[in-house]
């Protein structure tokens, strides 16, 4: 089930994104992390637009949007991933918003392969200024 985001989900996610996104990132320091885990949770999350996929009973993942149309984060609790919840979070958003982007690490070749395969191309490769590893842009294109 996906809904919105509240505030008592806040702890639930931000752990969720600590685990994910140190397993995911696995080529930058994890104290990189770490030191961006209060802008993330203080910053980020409250002005985005944050959805949540539970079974009732626990949070297995989240995908947040800024602006209406950039994908700031889309993680899935280490336990659950490959089950198709990532799928179900990012075609949730597709439906719900236009002209999506985002930004992924190059080093992170699962994701991009993900994205990819989801209809997202690369439109842009730079050098991220905060961590000094590449990413790409990366924007959705309708196929239908």
């Amino acid at each position: 089930m996906i809904r919105n985001f509240d505030n008592k989900d806040l702890n639930k996610i931000m752990a969720i994104w600590q685990t994910a996104t140190i397993k995911a990132h696995h080529f930058i320091n994890k104290d990189y992390w770490n030191k961006n885990y209060h802008l993330v949770k203080n910053v980020y999350i409250p002005n985005s637009n944050t959805y949540i996929y539970d079974d009732r009973s626990t949070i297995k993942g989240f995908i947040s949007i800024i602006d209406h149309n950039f994908i700031g984060a889309l993680f899935v609790d280490i336990n659950n991933q490959s089950l198709g919840i990532g799928s179900i979070l990012l075609e949730y958003v597709i439906k719900k918003y236009n002209n999506l982007k985002l930004s992924v690490y190059k080093e992170n070749k699962q994701a991009v392969k993900f994205y990819i395969k989801k209809n997202f191309q690369i439109i842009k490769e730079e050098i991220n200024t905060d961590s000094s590893f590449v990413e790409y842009t990366m924007e959705f294109i309708n196929k239908n």
